[in-house]
């Protein structure tokens, strides 16, 4: 059973502590994790170093914006420069083109014509996901995290994407159990490009 663990590495619109990406990588690369990562394009420019680390890690790094703006209120021509922005300020940071992997913020515009029309031309697809714990939610502690990841993959099954954040204590309270129950019950944790089918749409819609 494969399961991709994705994290949304943008700056935090709730409160949160430092060094919470950092531990991430460090307990990822101890359980010998790799994972993907959709980086927003003004985090990498505040934040070069931890995403350079992210990528020599060997973890796959996608787009995640550059404002974290909302997409369907952005024009066309907001798109578009909205886009290429994050691609240049994270390959800037990692020395590599972050094409074809993106994800909305929020999800928002992730079955939006116009935006995904927008996505395409600049050379990416749309990556959703199947499970999703809101790990950003004050009132979602790492059980709650912990037990909603578990559940979902397990009922989803082989190729299965989860949600994370790279910000939130929940997500990071919740990263051992995670990995060492899905583990456990037979999970090979791999990138999204190793998935033969990758999700278009968030687990919501």
């Amino acid at each position: 059973m494969r399961v991709a663990l994705t994290f949304d590495a943008e700056h935090p619109d709730r409160p949160s502590e430092h060094g919470i990406a950092e531990r991430l990588l460090e307990l990822l690369a101890g359980e010998g994790v790799r994972a993907t990562f959709f980086v927003q394009g003004r985090w990498a420019e505040a934040c070069p170093d931890l995403t350079r680390s992210i990528a020599t890690a060997g973890h796959l790094v996608g787009n995640h914006s550059h404002y974290h703006a909302r997409m369907p209120l952005l024009s066309d021509a907001g798109l578009v420069e909205d886009i290429a922005d994050a691609g240049r300020a994270i390959e800037a940071a990692t020395g590599a083109d972050p094409r074809p992997w993106f994800r909305c913020p929020f999800g928002a515009g992730a079955t939006d014509p116009r935006v995904q029309a927008a996505v395409t031309a600049a050379g990416y697809r749309h990556v959703g996901w199947h499970v999703g714990t809101e790990d950003w939610d004050p009132a979602h502690d790492g059980t709650v995290v912990e037990n909603g990841s578990v559940d979902g993959a397990l009922a989803h099954g082989d190729g299965t994407v989860i949600l994370l954040h790279a910000w939130p204590r929940a997500m990071l309270a919740a990263m051992p159990g995670i990995i060492g129950r899905l583990g456990d019950a037979g999970a090979r944790f791999v990138r999204v490009d190793e998935l033969d089918e990758v999700p278009a749409r968030p687990g919501w819609a």
